[in-house]
């Protein structure tokens, strides 16, 4: 049975956000789309099914694959990809070292799989950062991990936030490097910070909004 549940989310005119939740960790995989364009956020397909959904799903082509971070439920279908697309792969570039030990964290998963002989193109901390029709604003918040960064569309008020806030949750801080503290201060400073409106995509669960999280989150209070 395929584990992909894909839907549409429709941010604006021009702009459309699917979902795909897949693998074992039921991991928000998205992908944006405008036009003939599109970027893919955080592959985390661990089974031919879950990615032939995503193949036959989109349209035009794909520009590059952008990474909130190197968790091992975020990048295991990244090499599948890279097998059909030859694009660029953007992550921060704070601290690679899940990276660059993705191969040790997929055996304490049970996933056999070497790692990348590649290093990725530098995603920046914090500003504006533009792929062909897309422009975001990266917004640098570690403390599920050191090189998190969450994904913020202006133009849509939306933010992908990989696994720093989930709908009444945030992620957890219990893995390497690791940082409640560190996490609570990137959630109020960088994510309470924007307006309430705006949508949050998380890496696992359901979307919410900042405003919602404000008030009714239990880990971080705004």
């Amino acid at each position: 049975m395929c584990s992909v549940n894909e839907y549409i989310l429709f941010l604006c005119e021009d702009m459309e956000l699917k979902k795909f939740e897949v693998g074992p960790f039921l991991e928000n995989t998205y992908l944006l789309n405008k036009g003939e364009e599109n970027l893919l956020i955080d592959p985390g397909f661990s089974r031919e099914s879950e990615y032939k959904v995503f193949r036959e799903t989109m349209n035009g082509e794909l520009l590059a694959v952008v990474l909130t971070h190197a968790h091992v439920d975020h990048v295991q279908g990244l090499s599948r990809v890279l097998q059909d697309y030859d694009v660029p792969v953007y992550l921060n570039e704070e601290d690679r070292f899940l990276w660059e030990n993705y191969g040790s964290q997929a055996k304490m998963f049970g996933i056999n799989d070497g790692g990348f002989n590649f290093t990725p193109e530098p995603l920046p901390s914090d500003g504006s950062f533009t792929i062909g029709s897309f422009t975001f604003e990266c917004l640098y918040t570690p403390g599920h991990s050191p090189d998190h960064n969450s994904l913020y569309f202006k133009e849509t008020q939306c933010v992908i936030a990989g696994d720093a806030l989930f709908k009444e949750s945030i992620g957890r801080t219990d893995l390497y490097k690791g940082s409640l503290p560190l996490l609570e201060k990137s959630i109020r400073e960088k994510l309470y910070s924007l307006s309430e409106k705006t949508t949050v995509y998380p890496g696992h669960g359901p979307l919410t909004t900042i405003g919602h999280e404000k008030t009714h989150n239990p880990f971080v209070k705004a």
